[in-house]
């Protein structure tokens, strides 16, 4: 959940399946206005339905296949592409390349995955979706100063510790919350270790705790 310019906006919403939090928070209570979707895998989107049950007048910001499939259910979004900026109400988004899959739990396929690049309230946060490590990155620093990326650190889906020490050299970037990572067994990592790489880089890397919380 970001909270930012009076507006809530939640990414990639994993909630009643994922083990560490599904007894601790319902979908149906979570209160926002905008649902950002990086990709279409389930521990993605499974919760978007429940979320804009509760949330008539939330709005999906994603790529144009996902924003159609789930309009098909009655939900409002905003189809972007890659590259592609608007200015929404809390402030401007940037679609920018993951390298990744993405693709719905019934094979519908679900567009390229993406990133997001949102800059609001003078603060600008790196959004980096399911990805592996791509020079791609080296072109966010070029639009834009980063106060906080977003990176996976799980490994076997995505980056682990290492490459995501690499990315945060490319978006140029030394604050790092960490995600994709401890919630099933393939992505369960060591926590000290993650936290000693980054600091031998001269880096800081966050690591919340369930209901923890992070002000920029």
């Amino acid at each position: 959940m970001i909270e930012t310019a009076g507006k809530k906006l939640i990414v990639d919403p994993f909630i009643s399946g994922n083990p560490l939090i599904k007894d601790r928070v319902l979908p149906e209570n979570i209160e926002v206005d905008y649902i950002l979707i990086t990709h279409a895998h389930e521990d993605h989107v499974l919760d978007v339905e429940a979320i804009a049950e509760n949330n008539p007048m939330a709005k999906i910001i994603s790529n144009f296949e996902i924003v159609t499939y789930f309009s098909k259910f009655g939900i409002e979004g905003h189809p972007m592409n890659h590259g592609g900026s608007w200015n929404f109400d809390f402030g401007r988004v940037t679609m920018v390349n993951a390298w990744h899959s993405s693709s719905f739990v019934d094979g519908t396929y679900g567009g390229n995955p993406a990133g997001f690049v949102i800059e609001s309230d003078g603060k600008s946060v790196y959004v980096a979706g399911d990805t592996g490590l791509t020079t791609d990155m080296k072109l966010i620093p070029l639009f834009t100063k980063l106060d906080l990326a977003v990176l996976p650190i799980g490994d076997n889906f995505t980056m682990g510790i290492d490459s995501a020490v690499v990315a945060s050299d490319y978006v140029e970037c030394n604050k790092v919350l960490a995600y994709h990572y401890d919630t099933f067994g393939y992505i369960e990592i060591d926590h000290q270790k993650a936290k000693d790489s980054f600091a031998k880089s001269g880096k800081e890397l966050i690591m919340l705790p369930i209901g923890g919380n992070l002000e920029i």
